[in-house]
């Protein structure tokens, strides 16, 4: 039987992946200290990986394909494919950033003022070649959780932090003086796996149905009835990716019309359409935009 190996990442993306594939149609039952979640899909076996080592294990063949971040492909240089990029996070639709901070109260005020200064972060690899291609001489320590603390205790100058707000580095008394890079959720997979014609296509599936969930988390449907003689006056008004739906009713002098239409413009929307005349107006969510 054919199987593909999927690489989900645990800690800090896991819950947001395991709700995403559900709402692409993927049961995933995860379990704590459970390395292999069970999936209602009989061609996938899941295994529980962090998102730092995802791309060492898709690139030597352990598994033909995961889910991680762009910014530990290129900590890890791995030789994989990346097949899509998939932007969403712990927190929200938005890349995350790694940034450099410095105490709220250091002279430090440029990259330059770095020179013989010491680093923490957990990216070291990729900081030390960042620092290097600008010729800026630093001592690059490897850190584990608390980085922003390392600056407060005196254990190093500034960190390489990641960061999707801000507000964790500004909470630890520290400032982004630079940003070195913006990452998101990528979904790599090996380079022979990518070859195999079944295994591509059942990537290709599980990319195009994450990529339809992704795209529907900011939108809505509006559905409606409209009079004939407003209908004009009320698809003018109204947003929509293609064209909006329009069937005729029962009554001949009334249509249904349905769009799909981002979230936020809902609230301004709706008064408006009501105030043209559309009558019995549903909003409803979204699973997927293919």
């Amino acid at each position: 039987m054919n199987l593909l190996k999927l690489g989900i990442p645990k800690g800090s993306l896991e819950g947001a992946t395991l709700r995403l594939f559900e709402k692409s149609g993927w049961k995933i039952s995860s379990a704590n200290r459970n390395y292999f979640p069970e999936i209602n899909d009989s061609e996938i076996r899941c295994s529980l990986l962090r998102a730092q080592e995802m791309s060492v294990h898709v690139e030597n063949g352990n598994i033909d394909a995961g889910l991680t971040g762009k910014d530990w492909t290129e900590e890890n240089e791995s030789d994989v494919v990346t097949v899509a990029d998939l932007i969403y996070s712990k927190v929200s639709q938005s890349p995350a950033r790694w940034v450099l901070a410095v105490a709220s109260d250091s002279d430090i005020k440029e990259l330059s003022d770095l020179n013989g200064k010491k680093i923490a972060t957990e990216m070291v690899h990729f900081t030390k070649k960042y620092f290097a291609q600008r010729g800026i001489d630093v001592n690059v320590s490897f850190s584990w959780g608390t980085t922003e603390a390392k600056v407060v205790t005196g254990l190093a100058d500034a960190v390489v932090e990641v960061t999707e707000t801000g507000n964790t580095i500004k909470a630890h008394g520290l400032k982004i003086i630079h940003e070195l890079m913006q990452s998101n959720t990528i979904l790599i997979a090996n380079k022979n796996s990518w070859e195999d014609p079944w295994k591509r296509r059942k990537i290709e599936q599980i990319v195009l149905l994450l990529s339809g969930a992704l795209k529907a988390e900011n939108m809505v449907g509006l559905k409606m009835n409209v009079p004939e003689q407003k209908l004009k006056e009320i698809i003018n008004v109204l947003p929509s990716i293609t064209s909006p739906t329009v069937a005729n009713l029962l009554q001949p002098d009334w249509f249904s019309v349905e769009v799909m239409i981002n979230r936020e413009k809902v609230r301004e929307l709706i008064p408006q359409l009501i105030e043209k005349g559309a009558k019995g107006i549903i909003e409803y969510p979204l699973n997927k935009v293919i």
